[in-house]
């Protein structure tokens, strides 16, 4: 018989997975989004509650969510919810009652993509700042903490939260629809869309806390939300260079780990274990984005980026002039101090590590790099190949102290430990 312990981890397994899912229908359902994740809490406490003493069902996800429903009834019972919307959960219901739990599966994969995307779409809203628009997609969407975006993003937490809280009660405010927009309207939101898929495709790609490196299920969730909205924007190059840049990233999953989970550094991994179908599609995708004639965008950069080390089959072939070239323009575009800090990392590959030190000793006063990991670990590797031992293992244990996920903690501990 399972323990109590095993039941709360698996309740938390299948909140990361059905959580977005569960809010979308919601949110759909009931017309605010504030409200769909209240109901969907309810469901997880209710879980909470049962599933340690009868075991977790079969069909989790629709458990959950013929539980949120039965709440969401309730409280249009107790007025909570507006007479026009009882209607609406009503007709749910008996749809609801009248599918077996295959049935709720199967009807879901159908409508997932327009309730996942409309979801996203309407936490994008062009009446949230962009920030709360990143936040509140993040914590639907992704079923990120506060604490993981906030990582993200280089934030105090506790401005998450405000932004989170602030941007549900905007959107309930301004009654805004929860559907997926079209035309003009389509194009004016897509941009912010973008980049709240790629912000979910990397906190999964590097977790930003926890024992694992790679959160897969957040990574595939994000492709194939990428690849829906290339499909609803053909002639933008953007959503074809985000596609791009996150098959060619994750094609290294299965090199990026070792046996025990530990990360293996690009340089050291096998690159026969790479994943030459999503490199495939990750390169035709970037073809698309080049061939509709329009500039590059950051997305297309970036993919660019991560093309010239898939065509590479050594390390020693990477073109890494290529990529310094590349970086330039995309630190033209973004002016962000991480774009930098990895072009720094390019020019220490492509120039010497003495010019790399250099950048990247002009970077320490940036505010938005402050307490930043990656930092003082790139210091590291470039003192490291100048062969000054003692001052890269104190970046190395300085970038080990400053990272929130394990499996990082222990790399970087362990070059800090390693002969000189």
């Amino acid at each position: 018989m399972a323990t109590e312990t095993d039941a709360r981890r698996a309740i938390d397994a299948v909140w990361r997975i059905e959580s977005a899912r569960l809010i979308a229908g919601l949110a759909r359902m009931t017309g605010d989004v504030g409200v769909a994740e209240d109901l969907a809490q309810d469901a997880l406490v209710a879980a909470l509650e049962q599933w340690p003493r009868t075991g977790v069902p079969d069909n989790p996800g629709a458990w959950l969510m013929t539980t949120a429903k039965n709440r969401a009834i309730d409280r249009t019972r107790h007025g909570e919810v507006a007479e026009r919307k009882q209607r609406e959960l009503g007709r749910e219901a008996e749809l609801a009652q009248s599918l077996s739990g295959a049935d709720l599966v199967e009807k879901a994969a159908d409508d997932i993509g327009d309730e996942l995307l409309a979801l996203i779409f309407t936490a994008c809203h062009p009446v949230l700042a962009t920030e709360a628009r990143v936040a509140l997609t993040l914590r639907l969407v992704g079923s990120l903490t506060t604490a993981e975006i906030a990582r993200a993003f280089l934030v105090k937490e506790s401005t998450v939260a405000q932004r989170i809280v602030r941007a549900k009660r905007t959107l309930a405010e301004a009654r805004v629809p929860i559907e997926v927009p079209s035309g003009r309207e389509l194009d004016e939101r897509l941009t912010s869309v973008l980049e709240v898929i790629y912000a979910i495709f990397n906190e999964g790609y590097a977790a930003s806390a926890g024992e694992n490196l790679i959160r897969a299920d957040l990574c595939e969730e994000a492709m194939r939300l990428g690849r829906i909205l290339a499909g609803l924007a053909p002639r933008e190059p953007e959503a074809h260079g985000l596609v791009a840049l996150m098959e060619l990233q994750a094609s290294r999953f299965p090199a990026r780990t070792g046996p025990s989970g530990e990360p293996i550094l690009l340089e050291d991994q096998d690159r026969g274990r790479w994943d030459f179908v999503l490199i495939g599609r990750g390169l035709k995708a970037l073809d698309r984005a080049e061939g509709l004639g329009r500039p590059l965008g950051p997305y297309a950069l970036q993919a660019a980026i991560a093309a010239c080390h898939a065509r590479a089959r050594t390390p020693e072939e990477t073109d890494w002039e290529r990529i310094v070239a590349l970086y330039d323009g995309l630190a033209a575009i973004t002016g962000s101090p991480v774009v930098e800090l990895n072009r720094a990392v390019a020019v220490g590959m492509a120039f010497g590590p003495d010019a790399g030190l250099e950048l990247l000793d002009g970077l320490g006063g940036k505010p938005a790099l402050e307490g930043y990991h990656l930092l003082p670990a790139a210091r590291g590797d470039m003192l490291e190949r100048l062969g000054r031992a003692e001052e890269a293992r104190a970046e190395f244990e300085r970038a080990a102290f400053l990272t929130q996920n394990e499996r990082e903690r222990a790399l970087l501990l362990a070059r800090s430990a390693q002969p000189q």
